[in-house]
């Protein structure tokens, strides 16, 4: 296994293996800070147990050590371009990261130190949102739509080569359909299943590792562009919830939650009407057998235990996006830092 260029260390896997489900009753959460910079963060993956990596604004990228809290970092230039990153991925060799908006460059990483250009696109409405794998050969990426159709990439050798898919092998889009680059959670991927969720409230799924796709209407609000989907999370291949609403009226919680129990064929509205409303980022509690959750955003952090119906606002403190460690630590990361959350 090569080791990371910007950590100097070996890479694994973590292991995804479901303990016996575990009650979580937190009351509180703890929040200290690991990193602070004046960029903003909405992209964070754990590499493995010791290895959070994180790209954002302003081509920063790096990585925190989690034993020690040490912070690498570096910035990213293409020419005279200072890319912005919202979306990473890794396989148990490589970290990928994805810039929003034109030209969209996805970098590998590569030999003799540095992080290689794999994929590059041009174009008048380019503008990728999340990246994700099946496993160590197989990942997709997906952007807004352009050219009448969802924008899909996707890699069949370990993200060496991408290639995106055509509008003729693919649903027929929606003018300005796209999806929120908030949190890097747009896409879900459980065996050789995927979800997507896009700014319209639709659920593209597939059940090949995007060979083919179909599309399904949920009954998330998405009246307005600021509406929609932000962020879905599977616990497993039946249990779902996703979250949004519309950050422009972030107290606003009518119809900006969603649930399903059927791996996604059916969706419906969730804690309609009460708190919390707009949040950029919902993620299950490992070991909670699909009942506890915790949603995020710049409007605080907010937690669940009875399957998403209802929720207490544990702080006001407030984050992009947010990754498990275990069932009761997590990082997060927003505007200028990363922070590790203990949830007691």
């Amino acid at each position: 296994m090569r080791k990371f260029i910007i950590l100097s260390l070996i890479l694994c896997i973590v292991s995804c293996t479901e303990k016996k489900k575990e009650k979580h009753p937190f009351n509180t959460v703890k929040i200290e800070l690991v990193f602070e910079d004046s960029v903003s963060i909405r992209a964070i993956e754990f590499l493995d147990a010791n290895t959070l990596a994180f790209a954002g604004s302003k081509g920063i990228y790096g990585t925190v050590d989690i034993p020690t809290g040490k912070v690498r970092s570096n910035i990213m230039k293409y020419h005279t371009i200072i890319p912005e990153f919202r979306a990473v991925a890794h396989t148990s060799t490589d970290f990928f990261m994805l810039s929003v908006a034109n030209p969209a460059l996805l970098y590998k990483t590569g030999d003799n130190g540095k992080m290689d250009l794999v994929y590059m696109e041009e174009g008048e409405g380019v503008f990728y949102d999340a990246m994700k794998f099946w496993n160590d050969n197989e990942g997709m990426a997906i952007g807004d739509t352009v050219d009448g159709c969802l924008s899909i990439i996707v890699t069949r050798d370990g993200g060496k080569t991408w290639n995106k898919i055509l509008c003729d092998s693919l649903p027929a889009g929606i003018a300005g359909e796209g999806a929120f680059a908030a949190s890097n959670t747009n896409i879900e991927i459980k065996g050789d299943a995927a979800w997507i969720a896009t700014t319209s409230g639709r659920i593209y799924f597939s059940d090949n590792k995007g060979v083919t796709w179909n599309t399904m209407q949920t009954p998330i609000i998405n009246d307005k562009e600021t509406q929609g989907i932000y962020s879905i999370n599977f616990y497993d291949e039946s249990i779902g919830y996703g979250i949004g609403g519309d950050f422009t009226e972030a107290e606003a919680n009518k119809a900006n939650k969603i649930i399903t129990k059927d791996g996604g064929n059916i969706w419906e509205t969730i804690a309609d009407g009460i708190s919390p409303g707009y949040k950029s980022c919902v993620q299950f509690i490992p070991n909670s057998g699909g009942e506890d959750l915790i949603a995020i955003g710049f409007t605080g952090i907010d937690y669940s235990n009875d399957g998403g119906s209802s929720w207490n606002l544990l702080s006001e403190e407030g984050f992009y996006t947010l990754r498990f460690l275990n069932d009761s630590v997590a990082y997060a990361a927003g505007k200028n830092r990363i922070a590790k959350l203990v949830f007691e």
